[in-house]
């Protein structure tokens, strides 16, 4: 017999659930609308189902109490804490704008729309359950509902042979590293015998102790590592990156630079840093003995860095460029994991807060353009400030945020990810990164340069509609608001580590 008190926390635990709940019970009824009302699939009302489900999903986050320490829920499988709570609206954020752009966008077939809007909404579900996921077999769950739903995006044109090809990459790559961490998970139960993260990391110190373990422990580093760096895009599993990015439909685009990436740095600081360090207090970690992983993570961090923004130099695609600035960014991004401190920790939150909204930005221009008769080819883009000068200048506001520059968002959280390697005085990776940024800054100036001082014989006459110039407004505030103004944003992030 079950005992009351277990199903008595359960349902309590359903609160902490009211999210996920809310997103699947809206997917159920999109799927028996285009079941039994096919005439119903018009795409505004897919979206504004969507929407209204995703904006509900938030509606929970308003009524829970704030979270201090950790409250595990769901028979202890997942957490509510600060981490959870932030995340959350994050990817609720990245779906809602893939939905809009997917809906003004005409390279989602009509046929196929409805199944995108579902496949987005199920997505977000599977990155808000990994976010909050303490035990390896959920994390595992979800981290494949992630994957597999996002492998069916890519592949959502089925009758462009670019979509369909860069869906079979994106599986097999998928496949291999998610394999590799699964293999990764069976030896961390082998050697603690608990699947649940709380039990696994006060056995993992004690294991680091013993010389015997060594090697096993460095093998559970290695596959760990093999899974979350597909899925952050970064050395040496970025390969699937550009040609799944061009493939792709540019708002799918968007969508996995800023989503399943942003989840995958989430899963590092949910179970990786906890497994692989030792909390000292006052915001500072030491990496287990024997484990030197920051060290090798700091090398990964300066080779991505340096390869995406290399690579990018020579694009003249515009969603391959993307896709390498979307690595060298990556790159960024773990110069915060590699410092063994709360303030690297909050640098990478606050980086991926305004990565969200230029990258998206950046793509949405990208959509705007294709979708206006033009390409993805740089070309496209010469004197195109004469006809569709508003759009130009949201692009050129969003490289220039993706560069680093002031006042920008970017400058910002570039600021704080430089202060937290230099305060741990890792100099030679701050300057690696002043060189990269300067490197970026040519091939960004690149579409600039095409954009305002450039003239095309012949050139594509650009209809941007209300719509869309109001969602580029939306992704321009946050852009410009938080280089000015952004002690709101890392006062909440404070509060996580």
């Amino acid at each position: 017999m079950i005992p009351a008190t277990f199903i008595q926390s359960n349902l309590q635990g359903l609160s902490f659930f009211g999210p996920e709940l809310i997103l699947t019970l809206a997917i159920l009824i999109l799927l028996v609308l285009g079941i039994v009302l096919p005439f119903w699939r018009y795409r505004l009302l897919y979206t504004l189902v969507g929407i209204t489900a995703l904006a509900a999903s938030l509606l929970p986050l308003f009524w829970l109490h704030p979270p201090a320490a950790g409250l595990p829920y769901l028979s202890e499988l997942f957490v509510w804490d600060w981490l959870t709570f932030f995340f959350r609206p994050f990817f609720v954020v990245a779906a809602a704008f893939t939905i809009l752009l997917s809906q003004a966008s005409l390279e989602i077939e009509k046929e196929t729309y409805s199944e995108c809007v579902l496949l987005v909404l199920a997505v977000t579900a599977g990155m808000m359950l990994l976010v909050a996921a303490t035990d390896l077999l959920m994390i595992y769950l979800a981290f494949e509902t992630m994957g597999i739903l996002s492998y069916v995006l890519v592949g959502i044109r089925a009758k462009d042979s670019r979509s369909g090809e860069a869906a079979l990459k994106y599986v097999l790559y998928g496949a291999f590293t998610s394999g590799t961490m699964l293999f990764g998970f069976s030896l961390v139960f082998g050697l603690v015998g608990s699947t649940s993260l709380a039990q696994i990391s006060s056995h993992m110190a004690a294991a680091a102790q013993n010389s015997a373990d060594h090697l096993l422990l460095v093998l559970v580093l290695l596959f760990f590592l093999a899974g979350l760096l597909f899925k952050t895009a970064a050395f040496p599993f970025h390969f699937w990156c550009p040609d799944v990015y061009e493939g792709a439909p540019t708002p799918i685009t968007a969508f996995l630079s800023v989503g399943p990436k942003a989840a995958g740095f989430a899963l590092f600081l949910r179970f990786f840093y906890p497994m692989f360090t030792s909390d000292q207090g006052h915001g500072l970690y030491k990496a287990l003995a024997g484990l030197q992983w920051p060290a090798v993570l700091a090398l990964i961090s300066a080779i991505t860095m340096t390869l995406g923004n290399l690579a990018a130099l020579r694009q003249n695609n515009l969603k391959r460029l993307l896709a390498y600035s979307s690595i060298a960014h990556a790159g960024y991004l773990f110069m915060g994991i590699v410092c063994l401190t709360g303030q690297g920790l909050r640098s990478v939150v606050f980086y991926l807060v305004v990565y969200l909204f230029m990258n998206l930005g950046a793509f949405a221009v990208v959509t705007v353009v294709a979708g206006a008769g033009g390409s993805e080819e740089i070309n496209s883009y010469r004197g195109l400030a004469s006809k569709a000068p508003f759009t130009c200048v949201a692009m050129a506001i969003f490289l220039f945020s993706l560069v680093g520059l002031p006042p920008f968002a970017g400058f910002i959280g570039k600021v704080y990810l430089f202060a937290a390697v230099i305060s741990e005085q890792i100099y030679w990776l701050a300057v690696v990164a002043a060189v990269n940024t300067v490197i970026s800054l040519y091939y960004y100036l690149r579409i600039v340069k095409a954009m305002f001082l450039e003239t095309s014989p012949g050139g594509i006459q650009i209809s941007v509609p209300l719509s869309f110039r109001l969602l580029l407004a939306s992704l321009l505030i946050p852009t410009l608001g938080l280089g000015l103004y952004w002690q709101p944003l890392a006062t909440v992030i404070a509060s996580m580590f």
